[in-house]
């Protein structure tokens, strides 16, 4: 028992159109139509909108793990609010808005916005994104996310004993540990640090290196602003750039990354990366 895959990102920004041309021009997501016409909607396969942006101060509203069925659902709930922790469940039109069968949310130890859900309303028409061959996902979800905790240890307990995580590796002398739920070598990151509980980043995988050189070349011709220079990660063996959001989120575009089929010994990471991923600062908005 325990989360499958990270399902969905929902966002709230203060330029909705910003990240029109951010998600849908740049990283090359589908627009896709959705409840409510102030939010912006995108698809990279067939579930359906995998990113959802409304209007709002800049914020994670929602970060999305699929379930297995209604009774893992319903299990898992029960055990989060065994934690002492507050579980709402979805209303009918919560359910309706996000094309799920069922959902609870809550807030994780540290603060950041959690939904467990099951039964997405597949789509049954084919993706189109014209800027990108294929997104990586299936059996390994939409990506990964990076959040923070104040008390870490107290996140990391509750992902693992609660939600069903593994630990894959550490780094930072266990500041920032990297958890699995399928093959993807991890899904969801936890990085201690103070302050309420907050989303770092977002990466998404894309199915070949040509793909990231042609979106290095969207992101020059545009002016998406570089955070990490091409480079290939320690830990899961991903080629990859990162570059701001229009909040200056960290948001990933990668190839290649390490799938783990089995259980593996935990480690700790010295460098993040073998080569690149240089640094630069936020841009002066």
């Amino acid at each position: 028992m325990g989360v499958r895959s990270l399902g969905y990102l929902r966002l709230a920004a203060p330029d909705v159109d910003a990240w029109r041309t951010f998600a849908g021009d740049f990283l090359g997501m589908m627009p896709a139509e959705g409840g409510d016409p102030e939010s912006a909607y995108f698809r990279i396969d067939d579930f359906p909108a995998r990113l959802v942006v409304s209007p709002g101060e800049a914020a994670a509203t929602a970060i999305g793990f699929e379930v297995m069925d209604r009774r893992e659902l319903a299990e898992l709930a029960d055990a989060v609010a065994a934690e002492g922790i507050e579980v709402t469940p979805g209303t009918r039109e919560e359910c309706k808005e996000r094309r799920v069968s069922g959902l609870v949310r809550f807030a994780d130890p540290g603060g950041n916005p959690i939904e467990l859900f099951y039964g997405p309303l597949l789509q049954h028409s084919p993706v189109q994104t014209p800027t990108v061959s294929a997104f990586v996902t299936g059996d390994m979800g939409m990506g990964h996310v990076i959040v923070s905790a104040e008390d870490g240890e107290a996140a990391y307990d509750f992902y693992t004993r609660v939600l069903g995580f593994i630990e894959r590796n550490t780094m930072a002398r266990g500041r920032v540990v990297f958890l699995g739920c399928n093959p993807r070598h991890h899904t969801l990151g936890i990085t201690t640090q103070e302050g309420p509980g907050r989303l770092l980043h977002l990466m998404v995988e894309v199915a070949t290196l040509d793909d990231v050189g042609l979106a290095l070349d969207r992101a020059h011709r545009m002016g998406v602003p570089m955070m990490h220079t091409l480079g290939k990660h320690t830990n899961d063996r991903m080629v990859s750039f990162y570059v701001y959001s229009p909040e200056d989120h960290a948001i990933e575009f990668g190839w290649d990354g390490l799938r783990v089929e089995e259980p593996v010994p935990t480690y700790e990471i010295t460098a993040g990366a073998f080569w690149g991923h240089r640094f630069s600062p936020p841009p002066e908005r």
